[in-house]
């Protein structure tokens, strides 16, 4: 387990919206160099960079040409190199955004997996014996290639999936995962690794972690095989360089070799009820909502067994958002944010903040889309740094020359207008994150345990190491009496370290105003 995991808080970085230096309205490399600072200031160490990759941008980049070479438009390999040292210099890891499930189509390997004759190659994709024989239960495209065949799709029909094997063979054309050539696919993809690894990166965040070989098991066992010779590639080589899934299944992916995993919005999972639980009837259901009258029993229920079964392998990984969901300012105000937020950079694990999610930025509900984001695209717009400058600084480009445009509402935030504010969303996360990084207790690696959480009662106390935490998200002030609290002794006394809202301990109770956070000794 790399050391440095323990501490880490990372910032998701879209390179794309984040700091554009050269004029052109898309961001780069050097931006995000020129933003160190910054990101060093809210007390991330590390952070987590979107496909960066040379690429025709069909799918923003999740489409790779060349995986070892940087994009044009971000810069070139020299920068990205350049980028690492500059980080380290400051205290901070950078993860790479790997997508080894896929490729795009215009990916030299595909060219030569299309050509009639055989070459090394011709299965690094996973193609039928036929023009005419199609691919069930997956999307696939015929006709498109001089090869007498079909070709299986990942995604969108630019993203023709690379060969790992099928496990549960019914077709004469499928292979074994432990075929020579999905070997080889799978050293192909080391390959790569040691490229960037070299170079100078702290390790990968890997793009659908799960679904590398086809037809697999429940527990994606043949996939898991796959990620186990790449964990003795880095515990041997690269001990200190960390693997991150998006999998949703830390009991899985965490035994298989990566050391976090996302908890990832899925419906009805604990990350969905606490706030994105929206979808079902009567209303938004989610925890943190301050009028939905949830208790955390829903979460709890779904957290505590994968906490509980993965914690001896590794960490879970909450997020503030990512680049594939809506913000939570789409259904959350900043008194709720704020909970919320101290909640997430609090818990055991290692945790995700969404590049502009600190000033509260919004989800824009009206954009056109970008490179294959559709609903996604309006949490991909340009980073807020300057609201008295063009663009709020993004770019200095015209505003229709921008990747996506600015949020156009007369109350957008922005980085200045925060940090001028000493109530706003920002000081909030800087100061929740200086304590993580203050107190063992609330890092990675800290015991998690209940001491209070009932059906119908809104707050949830609960050990972290030796501290107490409290949540109540909300309206009315509730009390937890020490006699129903697990772990706690009658003769505690709790003293203060952090609160918000109003939080206290009296001889016979833990109380808890309403929206209110409080981390006690």
């Amino acid at each position: 387990m790399p050391a440095w995991l323990k501490d880490a808080v990372f910032y998701e970085i879209y390179p794309q919206s984040f700091c554009d230096t050269n004029g052109d309205g898309i961001g780069d490399i050097e931006g995000i160099i020129t933003k160190l600072d910054y990101v060093k200031s809210l007390g991330c160490n590390a952070l987590w960079i979107n496909p960066i990759y040379d690429s025709p941008f069909k799918d923003a980049g999740y489409d790779v040409r060349d995986y070892k070479k940087v994009a044009p438009r971000y810069g070139t390999n020299d920068d990205a190199k350049r980028l690492f040292e500059e980080a380290h210099k400051k205290g901070i890891k950078v993860l790479l955004d790997l997508v080894p499930g896929h490729t795009s189509e215009e990916h030299e390997w595909f060219k030569k997996s299309c050509e009639i004759d055989h070459n090394e190659f011709s299965d690094r994709y996973i193609w039928t014996n036929g023009a005419f024989c199609g691919i069930a239960n997956h999307p696939y495209v015929g006709g498109e290639a001089e090869r007498d065949g079909c070709y299986m799709l990942n995604f969108f029909k630019c993203q023709p999936a690379l060969n790992y094997g099928v496990l549960n063979r019914t077709e004469p054309w499928q292979m074994a995962p432990d075929h020579p050539d999905c070997i080889a696919t799978r050293e192909a993809m080391k390959d790569i690794m040691r490229f960037w690894l070299d170079m100078g990166c702290d390790g990968f965040r890997v793009d659908m972690a799960d679904s590398l070989v086809k037809e697999d098991d429940d527990v994606k066992s043949a996939t898991g095989k796959v990620w186990e010779n790449v964990r003795e590639m880095f515990d041997r080589d690269y001990p200190e360089a960390a693997l991150v899934s998006e999998w949703s299944n830390p009991e899985c992916a965490l035994k298989y070799g990566f050391h976090a995993d996302f908890y990832l919005d899925h419906h009805g999972n604990g990350y969905n009820v606490l706030f994105r639980d929206g979808e079902t009837e009567g209303g938004d259901h989610s925890y943190f909502k301050k009028d939905s009258n949830e208790s955390p029993i829903r979460f709890l229920a779904d957290y505590r067994h994968k906490y509980e079964n993965s914690k001896k392998y590794g960490y879970i990984s909450f997020i503030s958002c990512n680049h594939d969901t809506p913000r939570l300012t789409k259904t959350m105000d900043e008194s709720e944010l704020k909970i919320g937020y101290a909640f997430l950079y609090t818990m055991p694990g290692v945790p995700f903040l969404y590049y502009g999610d600190e000033i509260g930025m919004k989800y824009l509900e009206n954009v056109r889309t970008k490179e294959g984001g559709f609903q996604r695209t309006g949490s991909r717009s340009p980073m807020q740094w300057d609201d008295s400058g063009k663009n709020f600084g993004f770019s200095e480009a015209p505003a229709d020359k921008l990747y996506i445009p600015v949020d156009a509402s007369a109350d957008a935030p922005s980085v200045t207008k925060a940090e001028s504010d000493p109530d706003s969303l920002l000081h909030m996360v800087k100061s929740i994150i200086a304590l993580r990084h203050e107190h063992e207790d609330l890092q990675a690696d800290a015991d998690f345990e209940v001491i209070y959480a009932k059906e119908n009662e809104r707050i949830l106390i609960y050990r972290s190491g030796n501290l107490g935490v409290g949540v109540n998200p909300g309206l009315e002030e509730v009390k937890a009496n020490k006699k129903d609290c697990t772990g706690i002794p009658a003769s505690f006394s709790g003293d203060l370290i952090y609160k918000i809202g109003e939080a206290g301990v009296t001889e016979d109770a833990i109380v808890l105003g309403k929206q209110s956070f409080a981390i006690l000794k």
